[in-house]
C-alpha cells in the first residue's frame, strides 16, 4: 500500500469515528431529553399554549393563512427555547454532575462532545412543530395544506440544524462564564421577536431588521412560512445553512478559546 492510499484509509477510518461519535451522542442526548419533564413542558405544552393564545388573536384578522402562520411561529418559539435552555444548562449539568473535566480530558476533541447535544436540544423542538400543528389541526380547524411540501421537509431540518449550531457558539461561553446561564433567561424573549417567529419583523423599528439578517430563527421562519404558506423558500434555505456553517466554525473556535482560558484560570470545574 502506497503512502497516498494509508493516508486515505486512515482519513476514512477517521470520518467514520467521528460521525459515529455525532451521531451516537445524538441519539444518547435525544433520548435524555426526551425523557426530562421540562424540555416536554418546554417543547410540547408552553408552545401549544402560546399558539391558542395566538390562535384567538389572530382569528381576529380573517386573513387567509394566519392561523397556520401563527402555529407555525410558536412552534419555532418553542424550538428556540429548547435549543436556548439545553444549550446553556449543557456545561453546568456536567459540573453539577462532576463530568465536565473527564469530558474535556477525553481524547475526543471536546467540540464533538458538545456538537451533538445541541443538536439534540434543537431536533427535541421539532415536538414543538408538530404538537401545534398538531393542535392547531385539531381543534382549530386549520387547513394543512402546505405550498411545497419537499421544500418545507428540507426547510425544517435545516433549521433545526442551523439552531443547535447557534446553540453550540452560546455553550461555549459557558465553559468559562459559570453564570452565564443568567443569559439564557434574558435571551428567550427578545429573539422571539426580532426574529418575526409571531411578529413580522417589517412592523418593528428599522434598526432591527439587519441585526435579524445575522440570526437563523429569522432565515428558519422564512423558510418554513415560506414553504407552507407560499412564496420561494429556497433562499431562506440556503441563508440558513450558511449561518449553520459560520455559527459551527465560531463556536468551535471559542470553544477552544474560552476551554484554554478556563483552564488557565482553574475554573473550569467551579460551579
Amino acid at each position: 500500500m502506497t503512502a497516498t492510499a494509508a493516508v486515505r484509509t486512515e482519513t476514512r477510518l477517521l470520518d467514520r469515528r467521528i460521525g459515529r461519535l455525532l451521531v451516537m451522542g445524538w441519539r444518547f442526548h435525544l433520548k435524555t431529553l426526551s425523557q426530562s419533564s421540562f424540555f416536554i413542558l418546554v417543547s410540547v405544552l408552553q408552545p401549544v399554549i402560546f399558539a391558542s393564545i395566538a390562535f384567538f388573536m389572530f382569528r381576529v384578522g380573517g386573513r387567509e393563512g394566519t392561523l397556520l402562520y401563527a402555529a407555525l411561529g410558536a412552534g419555532l418559539m418553542g424550538i428556540w427555547s429548547s435549543v436556548l435552555f439545553g444549550s446553556g444548562g449543557a456545561i453546568q449539568w456536567q459540573r453539577w454532575e462532576g463530568t465536565l473535566e473527564l469530558l474535556v480530558t477525553a481524547p475526543a476533541p471536546f467540540i464533538l462532545v458538545l456538537l451533538p447535544l445541541s443538536l439534540a436540544t434543537s431536533s427535541i423542538g421539532i415536538y414543538s412543530l408538530t404538537a401545534t400543528l398538531f393542535w392547531g389541526v385539531v381543534f382549530f380547524g386549520i387547513p394543512l395544506q402546505l405550498a411545497h411540501p419537499w421544500l418545507f421537509a428540507l426547510a425544517v431540518p435545516t433549521t433545526v440544524i442551523s439552531l443547535g449550531l447557534l446553540g453550540l457558539v452560546l455553550a461555549s461561553s459557558f465553559v468559562l462564564y459559570r453564570h452565564a446561564n443568567a443569559l439564557s433567561n434574558l435571551l428567550e424573549y427578545p429573539i422571539w421577536l426580532i426574529t418575526g417567529l409571531l411578529v413580522p419583523v417589517s412592523f418593528l423599528p428599522g434598526w432591527v431588521e439587519p441585526l435579524s439578517w445575522l440570526l437563523a430563527p429569522t432565515w428558519g421562519a422564512k423558510s418554513i412560512q415560506a414553504a407552507a404558506l407560499g412564496g420561494d423558500p429556497r433562499f431562506p434555505i440556503l441563508m440558513c445553512a450558511l449561518l449553520g456553517v459560520v455559527y459551527l466554525l465560531i463556536g468551535s473556535r471559542l470553544l477552544r478559546l474560552f476551554e484554554r482560558l478556563a483552564r488557565g484560570r482553574a475554573t473550569l470545574s467551579l460551579t
